[in-house]
């Protein structure tokens, strides 16, 4: 099965240099093999730097659940270091009409 994934993750760490590209990295080793593309948007303030990932594809995710327990099982160390938030959202494919899966 196939589903329209959305996911948005907020990474917090200290000021030190390059967060945006060691995200994209750490995202790169998590979603390997998966139809997923990001958006990084990097803000620094108070000495913190933030990064938001905006991903949006196709995965074979049936639902959040399934989501997450992926992540628990192939996010590094790393990503669960930064990861201060998250929200997703994942819509399976409906057979017919799709606004009720049966026509």
């Amino acid at each position: 099965m196939t589903s329209e994934t959305y996911i948005d993750f907020c990474f917090i760490r200290s000021e030190s240099g390059g967060f945006a590209k060691e995200i994209d990295q750490i995202l790169k080793e998590t979603f390997a093999n998966k139809r997923l593309n990001w958006f990084l948007e990097e803000k620094t303030m108070d000495e913190a730097e933030m990064v938001v990932a905006e991903i949006k594809g196709m995965s074979d995710w049936g639902s959040e659940e399934e989501t997450i327990m992926f992540l628990e099982e192939n996010a590094g160390e790393k990503f669960w270091e930064y990861l201060q938030g998250y929200k997703m959202f994942i819509y399976p494919a409906k057979r017919g009409c799709n606004s009720c899966g049966v026509h």
